[in-house]
């Protein structure tokens, strides 16, 4: 019976994850190119009473078994592109494709977004390309974007190419191409918030566009929306919440048996 109290109370514990990793995605919902996260869960260690066997007086054709609940185990993203919503400002940028923006983080290393609602910055080294948190996106090179030309001139090809048009109605290019970035495994990399990933071992190295097979296209005045359907999950925080319910019910239930037994020794 204490089987019972420890195997429903992890599910409990497993249902919470999920109502948390449900609540993060509706918290999220407006946030741009937020991907959805689902959790994942395994069952417990079993507890075999009697295996399944073979014998010249009989066979047993299947085990008893009990087992001792479930446990998260990976919050799992899913990177399916969100809806382009046009904006109308120069600066903002969606990626059709699977690349990731390369920016310069708070600690100096490369990171890594897809949310593309750049701003610019005033520096010592002229005008530079930044996220909304003043962090600079990066060039294929490895290098801040730099901008030091009229903001209503400034084109970027779907390429990632940075040109404007000079007073002759001519495309000069700048020299510069937004850096983009792609992963072998996407779900390896680690979200750091503000909207940034962390490259690790697992998610592998990165590939610049002009090494990778892969293609993604930038368009500008655009961004990508939030990929979180609200209806699919309220409908996943109801089922969670009537899980963990259910497995509150398990708790009464045998914490009464408990006391039924206890009971019997009193007659």
């Amino acid at each position: 019976m204490m089987s019972a109290l420890w195997t429903a109370a992890s599910g409990m514990i497993a249902q919470q994850t999920n109502v948390d990793v449900i609540s993060n995605n509706l918290a999220n919902v407006n946030t741009t190119a937020f991907k959805k996260e689902r959790a994942e869960f395994k069952d417990l260690l079993y507890e075999t009473m009697d295996r399944a066997r073979v014998m010249s007086t009989g066979s047993k054709p299947v085990n008893l078994q009990v087992g001792h609940g479930t446990t998260a185990v990976a919050t799992v993203k899913d990177f399916g592109t969100g809806s382009p919503e046009e904006t109308g400002n120069v600066l903002d940028f969606f990626i059709d494709g699977e690349g990731f923006f390369s920016v310069q983080g708070p600690t100096e290393e490369t990171n890594y977004t897809r949310d593309g609602s750049f701003k610019i910055s005033i520096t010592d080294n002229g005008k530079i390309l930044t996220t909304s948190d003043g962090y600079p996106v990066l060039d294929e090179t490895g290098s801040p974007v730099t901008i030091d030309v009229d903001l209503s001139k400034l084109v970027v090809s779907q390429k990632g190419e940075l040109s404007y048009t000079d007073d002759d109605g001519l495309s000069v290019p700048t020299g510069q191409t937004i850096g983009i970035s792609y992963f072998e495994n996407r779900n390896g990399l680690e979200s750091i918030g503000g909207n940034l990933y962390k490259a690790t071992q697992a998610a592998g190295t990165p590939v610049a566009a002009a090494d990778s097979t892969q293609t993604s296209l930038i368009n500008q005045n655009f961004l990508e929306a939030s990929n979180v359907k609200t209806v699919e999950e309220m409908v996943k925080l109801i089922v969670a919440q009537r899980a963990y319910e259910l497995n509150s019910k398990a708790i009464q239930s045998s914490d009464e048996m408990l006391s039924i037994a206890n009971n019997l020794s009193k007659l």
